[in-house]
């Protein structure tokens, strides 16, 4: 056919060809354009299917969503509730032991005042008590004190006197008698304090070895004076007491000074401290019970063999009574011997057989003699 159109006319051919092109073409775009349609339902059907899935998918994550945000804001809710609880537990009890503190606190700041006003005081006591220590007389009168109160702690008033006048006029501090002598023990309170403070606050070598000399000046002056005094053969024993009232200046005695100690010994003047003296007291104390105990020997002997007296008296007045006891006992084992005879005779009676006679009628006289049948 195209021969045949080419053969008729050039122009005429071209154009069938290009109208013949242009129909091929129409056709095959309808034809691809249905089967574009076709692929373009399609795909919006599956569009629109995965459109709903994704709708349904939304719908179900939305769904979860909310329900997660439910639960979380459950959660969240439960452990804020929970928060606030622990925090307001938390905050109650701090509250508590704040409260126990500050109380407890309080109660330190009392004691800390108790104690600050205790500690004012003994200030006030240490203040008062250099002043009486720096005063000569008044620290004599602090050491005779200080041993009237230890002496009248250990013994009884009627073993000592305080400020008693001997014969040869001297006034002792305190005479402490002892039992069954008619000696007393001279008791004189001595403190050298400052001659002893004077060593304690030497600066140097020169003012120490000075101090020194002092303190030995003093303390042998007290020596000699006591031994001279208080020492009166008939009067007091032998041996005096020389009292320190305290235990510093008299461990420095014996550490450094034992050339007084030895002076004293041989002046028969025992120093001492408040710790001796207390001992010797007590062993003075433990002497005179022991006196006492000996003098009333003889009244408990008497009251001995008073008790001894009564016993023997007791005794024969058990022995006594056991005898009668023993007579009683005979007297009832007579009288149940003579029961024991009653109760078989008794016995024997009650099986005694009383017979009636055949010839006894109702209503007529018995006969006085009942005849009588042995159960044998």
């Amino acid at each position: 056919m195209q021969e045949q159109l080419m053969n008729t006319d050039p122009v005429f051919a071209a154009v069938t060809l290009v109208l013949i092109a242009i129909i091929l073409a129409g056709w095959m775009f309808i034809h691809k354009t249905s089967k574009t349609e076709a692929l373009l339902k399609e795909q919006l059907l599956r569009l629109a299917e995965n459109q709903a899935r994704m709708e349904g998918t939304f719908a179900s994550m939305h769904e979860t969503t909310q329900s997660g945000q439910n639960e979380i804001r459950r959660n969240m809710d439960e452990r804020l509730e929970s928060m606030g609880k622990r925090l307001g537990d938390g905050l109650a009890e701090t509250r508590e032991k704040t409260h126990e503190n500050l109380k407890s606190l309080g109660e330190r700041l009392a004691i800390i005042d108790r104690a600050q006003k205790n500690i004012e005081m003994l200030g006030q006591e240490v203040n008062s008590l250099q002043g009486i220590l720096s005063n000569k007389q008044s620290r004599g009168q602090f050491g005779e004190m200080r041993m009237q109160d230890m002496v009248e702690d250990s013994l009884p008033p009627s073993a000592y006197s305080f400020q008693t006048t001997l014969s040869n006029g001297r006034r002792v501090d305190c005479l402490i008698r002892l039992p069954n002598s008619k000696e007393g023990i001279a008791v004189d309170a001595k403190f050298p304090l400052e001659s002893w403070r004077a060593l304690q606050d030497a600066s140097d070598e020169g003012f120490a070895k000075s101090a020194a000399s002092g303190l030995r000046k003093d303390v042998r002056k007290h020596i000699k004076d006591i031994a001279d005094k208080y020492i009166l053969p008939g009067e007091t024993t032998d041996t005096a007491l020389l009292f320190l009232p305290s235990e510093a200046i008299y461990a420095d005695l014996h550490a450094h000074f034992p050339d007084l100690i030895t002076s004293a010994f041989k002046s028969k003047v025992m120093i001492v401290s408040p710790t001796t003296f207390m001992a010797t007291m007590l062993t003075i104390s433990s002497l005179m019970k022991d006196a006492r105990m000996r003098e009333q020997a003889h009244l408990i002997q008497k009251e001995v063999m008073t008790m001894m007296e009564d016993v023997r008296r007791l005794d024969e007045r058990t022995r006594k009574l056991d005898r009668h006891f023993k007579q009683v006992e005979g007297d009832i084992d007579d009288i149940l011997t003579s029961t024991g005879k009653i109760d078989a005779r008794a016995t024997k009676i009650n099986a005694v057989d009383v017979a009636v006679s055949e010839e006894e009628k109702p209503g007529m006289i018995k006969s006085p003699i009942p005849q009588i049948k042995t159960g044998s």
